[in-house]
Order: C-alpha cells, then structure tokens, then sequence
C-alpha cells in the first residue's frame, strides 16, 4: 500500500496513491490525515488496503492524477522523530578523516538523536537556510514508521511495530556541528527541518528487497542533475531498523507515527557513491590531505529517489532546490 498527505493544512490531507504513483484518492471514510489513520492503525489499514487495491485495479470512481509537487511529506509533522546512525562504517570514516579513534561501543550499541518533528520540509520545497557558509549538506536516508511501541520492546517484537517506509533528506549544516558536539549536549542549530519522500509505503511492498529489517536496493542521489551515489541500502548497514526501533523504546514508549531513520547510507565498496557531501570530502582528505567538493551553495539541486527492479519508482523523489531564506 502507498499512501501520501497533500500539502494542505498543517498535518496534509491522507490519500492513497497508486502503485505505479499515477493516480490518488482522498479517503475522508477512514481518515482525513495520515496521523489520525495511525491513531487507528488495525482498524484503518484494512480499509485503506481495501481502497488501494479498487485504485490499481481502475475501479475509484473519484480518482485523479497524482503530482508528487502538490504533496507534503506524509507525516508534514510528527510527535517524535528520531535518527541513528546505522551505517557505522560511514561514521567510521568520518572519525577517521579528523585522526579519531571509534569507540568500539559504536560496533554494538546505535548512535541516536532526537530531531525538531513540528516542521518539516515538503518534498518538492526549497531547502531554505539563511547563509551557505554553514555548510549545507543533503543526507539520503531510509525511515520507517511505527504504530505505538512499547517500553522496552525487544528486536524480536520490534519487527511488526514497523508499519511505513519513507526516504529522507536528513538536512545538515556541517560547519555548525564541530561547535555544537564541543559543547557535549548534542545537535540542534546544526541540524534543521527534514524532508521524507512524497509517499510512504508498506513494507510488502517491496518485495524480496525488504528482508533481515533493511531495505535491500540502492538508494540513488542526483546533485544538480549528475549522478552523486547510488550505495546500497541493504548492505553494510549495521543495526537493522527493529534493532534501531528497540533502542528508541528501551526507555520511553514510542507512540504511533514515530519516525526513525536510518542515518546515511553508505558501503564499504565507494564505487556506489556517497549519500552526503561529507562522507565524500572526508575521503577525499584520506586520499590527498584536502576536500575538494563544497557544500551545497544556493540554486543547487538535490533529488533522492529509489527503484524497483524494473526501474519504477517506489517513494516518488525528493526533488529540491536550495535557497536564500528570506528572499
């Protein structure tokens, strides 16, 4: 099932989306947006499933042509977002390129922050930021969705509390972060509003690529209209998404429509590419002692997206254009 919120009003309006992302229908019968369709998540999902299969099957009298622009990211706004790290050799790497030692924790136990959730960025909106020498960075990353989690659940159980997917631009401002981590209380200026793909799905489907609690299929950036990363999302990724759910619930309940991200996703094989532009300047200052590639500057375009085997997209594109806030 794919499911998306168009961008009106504050929390979007719930439509189900075809599989093959052309047409829409609104489903006020059930829910008016997405977070109230998971307030009432076992007694929704089985009607929305109902309507999504009448829309592939051509038999929604009241569908329309759907535009990934006209959308919102399907929760525009959450109680709890929260992103891991689950890509460890990327932070590796990271800590490698400024001479620091990774803790041999990090092997075993998830890195986690908790982000602003009361505004993100629609998908085909500018990324707004008031100056370029906070160094812009774009981060492509997988989240899931879950319904409410309880207070220390386990791995095991975590698997079938996850109930969407959705990509992320985990939007970061590198130039802020070194001060901000220096003051031993984490993120907050360094990282801004976030954008999701235009539609959420289930995890069926996708198929065999949705197998161990990772999403098994490249995940393909553009900067600019030229080919940036294409790293795959099912390998090297270190803690599995029930294995990250877990972590988020081991001492607080998590409530239905809890985001958790993925953190960027990278590979051992650099072939593929990177997901952000840090990962890249921090390989290039292992190979020659300096980075060469900047930062996102003002008109620059990202576009982030995910495809089946026979090229069909699965969530739409994050598809935006960086601009000067307030002109």
């Amino acid at each position: 099932m794919k499911l998306a919120s168009l961008n009106q009003g504050r929390d979007g309006v719930l439509v189900v989306v075809s599989r093959d992302l052309r047409r829409a229908v609104q489903v006020p019968a059930v829910a008016a947006t997405l977070q109230a369709a998971l307030d009432n998540w076992a007694l929704c999902k089985p009607k929305l499933e109902a309507v999504y299969q009448r829309l592939n099957d051509g038999l929604e009298m009241a569908a329309f042509d759907f535009e990934q622009s006209a959308c919102h990211s399907p929760l525009p706004r959450a109680y709890h977002w929260a992103d891991g790290s689950a890509y460890v050799n990327h932070v590796e790497l990271v800590r490698k390129a400024r001479g620091a030692e990774m803790p041999e924790s990090f092997w075993h136990d998830p890195l986690m922050y908790q982000g602003g959730a009361d505004s993100f960025i629609p998908p085909h909106s500018p990324i707004q930021m008031a100056d370029e020498a906070w160094g812009i960075d774009l981060e492509a990353e997988i989240a899931v969705i879950t319904d409410d989690v309880p207070m220390g659940t386990t791995t095991a159980e975590a698997a079938a509390h996850i109930q969407l997917l959705m990509l992320v631009n985990d939007v970061s401002l590198r130039n802020l972060i070194p001060g901000e981590l220096a003051k031993g209380f984490g993120f907050y200026q360094s990282k801004p509003s976030s954008s999701f793909s235009p539609v959420a799905i289930t995890p069926d489907e996708l198929g065999d690529a949705w197998k161990d609690g990772k999403v098994h299929r490249p995940l393909v950036s553009h900067i600019n209209g030229a080919l940036f990363g294409q790293p795959d999302a099912g390998v090297d990724m270190t803690f599995n998404f029930p294995t990250l759910v877990a972590h988020a619930a081991k001492t607080r309940p998590l409530g239905c429509g809890t985001i958790i991200g993925s953190g960027t996703v990278s590979n051992y094989d650099r072939s593929a590419g990177s997901s952000c532009l840090a990962e890249k300047r921090m390989l290039e200052i292992i190979e020659s002692g300096e980075s060469k590639t900047p930062f996102l500057a003002f008109g620059d375009r990202v576009r982030i997206e995910m495809f089946d085997n026979s090229g069909h997209s699965l969530f739409g594109a994050i598809d935006q254009v960086v601009e000067k806030y307030g002109v």
